[in-house]
């Protein structure tokens, strides 16, 4: 589904942010990716959903490459990929049934596929009880939960999560790794960029791990090692 082939990021300064990565992803994978801050995780999951290019290689999507996409198709690439972040990104003035909405009505999906799709992931996620609250009337892991049922209600061939779990107490941590796994048991690719030592260990998939911008591991079955 995902290939890097040589793949090299460079920002300005000369600061390399990844160096010759190779690596292939197959769909229907849980991959978690370690590393320490700098050593490149963000930057390698902002070229798959297209935030950033490469500055050498190429980066394949179901065989095609991605820095060959026009910039006016790219909301339609996008649309194969769904993003949960450490800091929620959710609409404040929103409630949770329209913060997942939202994400439907950007894709112009008509108000009857609204009214059926969301209240079905909420369900998926376990919120549909708290689907007319606010984030402010909801807690880190409720809110987080929010964001996977956003990122999941336009049916994503891979979910990407960026230290999805950095800002919450450790139930909540393992609820989100929980929801993670039935997601990727539903056939979605789930990418896991994460700090946590114990959630990679408990997962024991496939981890690669980054420093300096290069893969100094990748083992199928693995514990968090840098």
């Amino acid at each position: 589904m995902l290939k890097f082939e040589n793949v090299s990021k460079i920002y300005p300064g000369n600061f390399v942010a990844l160096e010759d990565i190779n690596l292939q992803i197959e769909k229907g994978e849980f991959l978690s990716i370690v590393g320490h801050s700098g050593s490149g995780k963000s930057t390698l999951l902002k070229l798959i959903y297209a935030e950033e290019q490469v500055t050498g290689g190429h980066v394949y999507f179901n065989d095609r490459s991605i820095d060959s996409i026009n910039r006016k198709h790219l909301p339609y690439y996008r649309r194969n990929i769904g993003t949960v972040f450490q800091d929620f990104k959710l609409l404040p003035q929103k409630t949770a049934f329209e913060n997942v909405a939202y994400a439907l009505e950007v894709s112009d999906e008509t108000d009857e596929e609204i009214k059926e799709l969301v209240p079905e992931i909420l369900d998926i996620v376990g919120m549909g009880d708290k689907a007319n609250k606010y984030p402010r009337q909801l807690s880190g892991g409720e809110q987080q939960k929010i964001c996977l049922a956003r990122a999941l209600v336009r049916k994503p061939l891979i979910i990407i999560a960026d230290e999805p779990t950095g800002n919450l107490d450790p139930v909540a941590t393992w609820e989100i790794v929980q929801l993670l796994l039935k997601i990727n048991s539903m056939g979605t690719t789930i990418l896991l960029a994460t700090h946590n030592k114990d959630i990679v260990d408990k997962l024991n998939r496939r981890v690669i791990a980054l420093d300096q911008g290069k893969i100094i591991r990748d083992h199928q079955k693995g514990r968090y090692a840098i």
